[in-house]
C-alpha cells in the first residue's frame, strides 16, 4: 500500500534524514586505505547507539536474504554493489567502497548511500560513480506532482545509456516511512507517463546502481552481498526524497556538510 505523508508527518522525518546524512559523511571522511569493513560497521552502530536510533539493518530478513542481516551498515566493494555484508576485509588502495546506510528515528525512517574511492583513483571507476550520482540528480529533478514513477525511471535510464551502461532492474528505489521498503518500486528504467502518479506526500528512495560491463548479478556465499557477474565494478547513489506542492525535498542531502 502507497502511503501520502502530510507536511507535518515529512518535517518529523528530517531528523532521520539529517543523521543518515551526517553519518555517511562522518564514515566517509573516516574510511580510507587499511580501514576494515568490521569497523566501519562498528563505528556506525556507535553513531546510532549514541543518537537514540535504530537500524533498519541488523535484524532485516526479506525473503532475498539467507539469514538476518546482522550489521547496521551495508559496505560494497569493487564489484560488490548491493547488500554488502561487512566482514574482515581491510580496504586497499584504489577500492571503489559504497555505504549504504538506514535508520529509524522516533519511528521514520530514511534511507541513503553513497560511492567513492579510497586511495588512488582510476578513472573509469570515476566516471561510474560520476554516472550514478547524476542520474540520481536526474531522478530528483523528477520527482514532481503531476509525473509518474515511470518519469523518474527514464530520467535515470536515460543518463546511464547515454553513458553506455547497462540497467538491471530487479533492485533499485522504493517507498519509505514507518519501514524501510515499502511501496511504489521504482526501477532504474522505466517508461516515461506510466506508472504510478506522484503526488505531494510520496516519500521514496530514489537509488540508481549501474556496473561497468554487465546488468547481470550473482549472490555472494554470505547470502547477502550482491556482485557483478563478470567481476566488474559497480556504484550506487541514493537519496530520500519527499514530492511537495513546491517540488521535491531531499531529506538525506549532504551538501549542507560540504559533502555530495
Amino acid at each position: 500500500m502507497i502511503e501520502l505523508r502530510t507536511p507535518v508527518e515529512i518535517e518529523a522525518m528530517r531528523p532521520a534524514g539529517r543523521f543518515v546524512a551526517e553519518t555517511l559523511a562522518t564514515l566517509r571522511e573516516e574510511t580510507r586505505v587499511g580501514t576494515n569493513l568490521l569497523a566501519i560497521d562498528r563505528r556506525a552502530h556507535d553513531l546510532i547507539r549514541r543518537a537514540g536510533a535504530e537500524s533498519c539493518y541488523i535484524d532485516y530478513h526479506p525473503s532475498f536474504g539467507a539469514r538476518p542481516f546482522g550489521k547496521v551498515i551495508c559496505t560494497s566493494v569493487n564489484d560488490a554493489v548491493l547488500h554488502g555484508l561487512p566482514f574482515d576485509y581491510a580496504l586497499r588502495d584504489g577500492d571503489l567502497v559504497t555505504l549504504d546506510f538506514a535508520v529509524s528515528v522516533d519511528g521514520w525512517v530514511a534511507d541513503s548511500a553513497v560511492s567513492f574511492i579510497v586511495g588512488t583513483p582510476r578513472d573509469e571507476d570515476l566516471a561510474l560513480i560520476d554516472t550514478t550520482q547524476r542520474a540520481l540528480d536526474a531522478a530528483i529533478g523528477a520527482a514532481v506532482e503531476g509525473q509518474r514513477v515511470g518519469d523518474i525511471s527514464h530520467a535515470i535510464a536515460q543518463v546511464a545509456h547515454a553513458d553506455g551502461y547497462l540497467i538491471n532492474t530487479d533492485f533499485g528505489g522504493h517507498g519509505v516511512g514507518r519501514i524501510m521498503h515499502g511501496d511504489p518500486h521504482v526501477p532504474n528504467d522505466g517508461k516515461p507517463g506510466r506508472g504510478y502518479p506522484l503526488r505531494a506526500g510520496l516519500v521514496v528512495a530514489l537509488e540508481p546502481w549501474f556496473l561497468q560491463t554487465t546488468d547481470e548479478l550473482i549472490t555472494d556465499p554470505d547470502g547477502w552481498t550482491l556482485r557483478s557477474a563478470d567481476g566488474s565494478r559497480g556504484a550506487h547513489a541514493e537519496h530520500t526524497i519527499a514530492v511537495t506542492a513546491n517540488g521535491p525535498i531531499i531529506l538525506t542531502d549532504r551538501s549542507w556538510l560540504g559533502v555530495d
